[in-house]
């Protein structure tokens, strides 16, 4: 199973999955993204593209023909790019607190200028501000390891690797289409309370993959997996079972 991280992240987000997994006897890959965590910043503009044939290459490496692809966020962005280009190699596709809309004429220059921003002051005063937002506003309080372990990812991020991200990221399609013809078990997430993709949009998600089960998260924002482990796991191995056997 390959699980993609959301921005500004990295591979340690997926901790609580990876244990779980791990236990119930999957093999589980959990890559930083080109620019994040420990791997390779490429200054500039990086496409969802990009990110979505660096898994591909990865895989080819390890070995690996097809997997479960899962992903939040940006990452759940990034797993439905590797449909649309490298769709043989999906067994099953989790997505998980994402949006398949392209970005509108004001998202767009929003995420340039917050790439401008991020380049010019760095990550601190930007985590800060979208903790309550990551998380739902509730559980920074309630769950404070959690909130001190998003934020310590979000400052470790180079800016120059967040900027790229954000500026291919504007540039993302309509999947729509691609999702129209998805042909393998497919699960959708949310947390009950996010802000950023709310409920709606996984339900529109959900409606246009041909069978798609939908699971909504109470007590959680955009980082499900995180706020509420337990919960999420059983979900997702739960789904595994039923799905693929």
């Amino acid at each position: 199973m390959v699980l993609i991280h959301g921005h500004p992240f990295n591979r340690t987000l997926w901790a609580p999955q990876t244990d779980a997994l791990v236990a119930a006897g999957y093999r589980v890959i959990t890559p930083d993204l080109r620019g994040y965590g420990d791997s390779t910043v490429t200054p500039g503009e990086v496409l969802l593209s990009r990110f979505a044939d660096d898994l591909a290459a990865l895989l080819a490496h390890l070995g690996v023909g097809s997997a479960v692809v899962g992903g939040v966020s940006m990452g759940g962005q990034v797993a439905m790019e590797f449909h649309r280009r490298h769709r043989h190699r999906i067994r099953a596709l989790v997505l998980s607190d994402t949006s398949a809309e392209a970005e509108t004429d004001e998202g767009k220059r929003f995420r340039n200028n917050l790439a401008d921003r991020l380049l010019t002051e760095g990550m601190d005063g930007y985590a800060n501000e979208v903790i309550d937002k990551m998380l739902a506003a509730y559980n920074v309080s309630a769950l404070p390891e959690v909130a001190e372990h998003v934020l310590g990812m979000m400052r470790a991020t180079d800016p120059w690797g967040a900027a790229a991200a954000l500026r291919g990221r504007a540039q993302r399609p309509h999947y729509g289409e691609t999702l129209g013809t998805v042909a393998v078990p497919t699960l959708v997430v949310v947390g009950a309370d996010d802000v950023y993709t709310p409920v709606a949009e996984a339900k529109a998600i959900g409606d246009l993959v041909p069978d798609a089960a939908v699971s909504v998260i109470d007590h959680a924002g955009h980082l499900p997996n995180a706020e509420q482990p337990e919960r999420f796991n059983t979900v997702l191995l739960e789904f595994l079972h039923a799905r693929l056997g």
